[in-house]
């Protein structure tokens, strides 16, 4: 679908609707995968699909409908659903407005070679990391996904916002007997991907951590690479970034605005303008997105907002909403924590003893306002002695309050990578820290 046919179909259902307010939220997507295990591919999809949401608000009453058939009919069935669920709704008394259109700041978020991208183009790629793992012995499982994006906003009070984006990622692990090695990017140009380098990293960490030794739980120095430090960052955003949790009394940041919560070399902020991540440059209710800092130098500052809790505070969104309808509350798509000044090679050689992580897997998080978190190492788990990595270790079970684990880093990499989080993309370096605990083994 064209710009200008998104634009008419939202415009057309904006004029249909009876409501005091209404918004269009049209998805159009294009997107396909190849997905490869025991060192061969063992399915290819493509899929095309559009996606119609409306909400109405009829007395401070809302409704939502959706439809991914977009004829006549269809669009005003959809229509007149969500009416029926407003006049059958209780009122918000909280509710004040839609948000009116503010001016945004164009991107290039398009990538021909993406969109463009040939299932025999996939095909090639994932040749490589298969090459490798029958080279090495190895067995390699995983995915690599292109598709492209167009994200229409429109409401009644003269929003009107349209963007494509595109997106490729690719993911493997590498297996033996008893050992693995994980590895994975994205990308808004899929030609970013360097294939090779991203076999070499799963597989020598798979040979690497082959025979792994068992070793006591406890307290330890680790060096968590960004896929790990990336799961850390996205449930603390998810435990309390967000106006809602805050408001509600839920968030760790509650009463604790201006006040020192982690260690001064951390900073936290929210980005979706930044050519380092990727997502669409206004948020889900068609508001430009902003640079937020949500925590300087280890002081906790600021909380993100979409138009409906920024306004029981008398504040302004900040561009974070998501679609409705929302149990979440607004929430950071796009996470960025401050690199420092070390390479993961200079962490290692500083450590006298401690582990390195590659990723973390099944995490949960048991307590939001403790910001208590619990989970696994996974794909690549080693000891560190003497400023050098050792062997491989059997993984081990964490249960961590992740406020403390960022107030004992005691190095952050200069290296940073993206990495996917719920409901977005975070930037993160590695970081080394102490007293990390670990309260379980497993046998693998």
């Amino acid at each position: 679908m064209t710009r200008k046919e998104i634009e008419e179909i939202m415009k057309k259902t904006l004029e249909l609707s009876t409501a005091d307010q209404t918004e269009v939220l049209l998805i159009n997507q294009k997107s396909a995968l190849t997905r490869f295990a025991n060192n061969q591919i063992h399915q290819n999809v493509s899929e095309k699909n559009a996606r119609l949401s409306i909400r109405v608000i009829k007395d401070k009453k809302t409704g939502t409908a959706s439809t991914n058939i977009l004829s006549k009919k269809s669009v005003e069935g959809a229509l007149k659903k969500a009416l029926e669920i407003a006049d059958n709704a209780s009122p918000d008394p909280d509710f004040k407005s839609l948000p009116k259109n503010k001016e945004l700041k164009e991107m290039d978020l398009f990538s021909k070679n993406t969109a463009n991208y040939l299932p025999i183009d996939r095909a090639k790629n994932v040749a490589v990391i298969i090459s490798r793992a029958n080279r090495d012995k190895l067995t390699a499982a995983g995915a690599f996904s292109t598709g492209a994006l167009t994200i229409g906003i429109a409401n009644s009070l003269g929003v009107l916002k349209v963007a494509t984006l595109t997106e490729a990622d690719v993911n493997t692990i590498f297996m033996s007997q008893n050992s693995s090695g994980y590895a994975d990017y994205y990308a808004k140009d899929v030609k970013e991907i360097d294939f090779h380098k991203l076999v070499n990293s799963a597989a020598e960490k798979a040979l690497k951590s082959v025979d792994p030794i068992a070793i006591q739980p406890g307290r330890y120095t680790v060096i968590l690479e960004p896929a790990a430090v990336a799961d850390m960052l996205m449930y603390l955003a998810f435990c309390g970034f967000g106006a809602l949790a805050y408001q509600e009394e839920r968030s760790f940041m509650s009463e604790k605005l201006g006040q020192k919560i982690t260690g001064e070399n951390i900073t936290i902020w929210d980005d979706g303008t930044s050519s380092d991540t990727l997502g669409l440059p206004f948020d889900f209710e068609g508001v430009p997105k902003q640079k937020v800092i949500l925590i300087e130098d280890g002081v906790a500052k600021n909380i993100v907002y979409d138009s409906y809790t920024a306004h029981k505070e008398d504040k302004k969104s900040t561009g974070h909403a998501l679609p409705a309808p929302n149990v979440y509350g607004p929430q950071p798509s796009n996470l960025f924590l401050k690199n420092g000044g070390y390479s993961t090679k200079e962490m290692v050689s500083s450590t006298k003893k401690g582990i390195l992580v590659t990723r973390f897997h099944y995490t949960n998080i048991e307590d939001p306002l403790k910001t208590m978190l619990t989970g696994m190492t996974r794909d690549g788990t080693f000891l560190i002695e003497d400023g050098e990595i050792a062997c491989g270790v059997k993984n081990l079970r964490f249960t961590q309050n992740i406020l403390e684990a960022l107030s004992n880093v005691e190095m952050v990499s200069e290296k940073t990578e993206l990495k996917q989080a719920f409901f977005g993309f975070c930037r993160t370096p590695a970081l080394k820290i102490s007293k990390f605990n670990f309260t379980g083994a497993t046998e693998f």
